[in-house]
């Protein structure tokens, strides 16, 4: 009996309409995402356990160094926010400071520099500033610049809640961070939010216990 010959199907998957939709989703992804811009000071911060998300927008920052440089940075979605506060800046300090400048201020992630130096920085543009070494805001027993830097944008959001974050680095001298609370202090801040690294909770802890009923309720 002959045996019967099965015809032989074609495989071939043509692939080109899946490849256009992950152009197209990649392609979404790139124009929606928003960078956040490189700080100009890397620090390592000390580790923590905590469940609470820093915020993105709506908080005043301030960063040290190692070495004492304190950063000054307003985190907000709406770029007309900051621009409002380096406008009030400009005006109470007397800066003199151009549209373009304080324009670049809104693209500046944070200031590390004197209220005279501050024209020099916002010439810059924000892609070169990474290469101009920014001495620090000045720091004194009664605040210093800081103080106006948080004063100031305390008043530019009058109205609004908003948080108030502290970032150090692990090698930094108390004398610093003491100077940066005086600032708060004088502004009648009392309550902040320490930015450090999160690390996972001690196993067998409450906490512990906690996260791994949410990863389990997530698979």
């Amino acid at each position: 009996m002959p045996s019967v010959k099965i015809p032989k199907k074609s495989t071939f998957v043509d692939m080109t309409p899946f490849v256009d939709v992950a152009f197209l989703i990649l392609t979404f992804f790139i124009m929606a995402t928003k960078f956040k811009p490189e700080e100009p000071v890397e620090i390592k911060t000390p580790n923590s356990v905590s469940t609470r998300e820093l915020p993105e927008s709506d908080a005043l920052q301030v960063t040290f160094d190692s070495t004492g440089r304190v950063f000054f940075g307003v985190l907000s979605q709406k770029d007309q926010e900051k621009l409002a506060v380096i406008r009030h800046i400009n005006d109470t300090r007397s800066l003199g400071l151009s549209e373009a400048e304080m324009k670049n201020f809104v693209r500046t992630p944070s200031i590390g520099v004197p209220f005279s130096g501050l024209k020099q920085l916002l010439s810059i543009p924000q892609e070169d500033q990474k290469n101009f070494k920014q001495p620090g805001i000045p720091l004194d027993t009664l605040g210093g610049e800081l103080l106006y830097w948080i004063r100031d944008a305390v008043g530019t959001f009058s109205g609004k809640k908003l948080q108030y974050l502290i970032k150090g680095d692990n090698n930094a001298k108390y004398p610093a961070f003491k100077q940066v609370l005086i600032a708060f202090k004088k502004n009648e801040i009392f309550k902040f939010q320490m930015i450090t690294m999160l690390e996972d909770a001690p196993a067998g802890s409450e906490l512990s216990i906690i996260r791994n009923r949410e990863k389990a309720a997530s698979h």
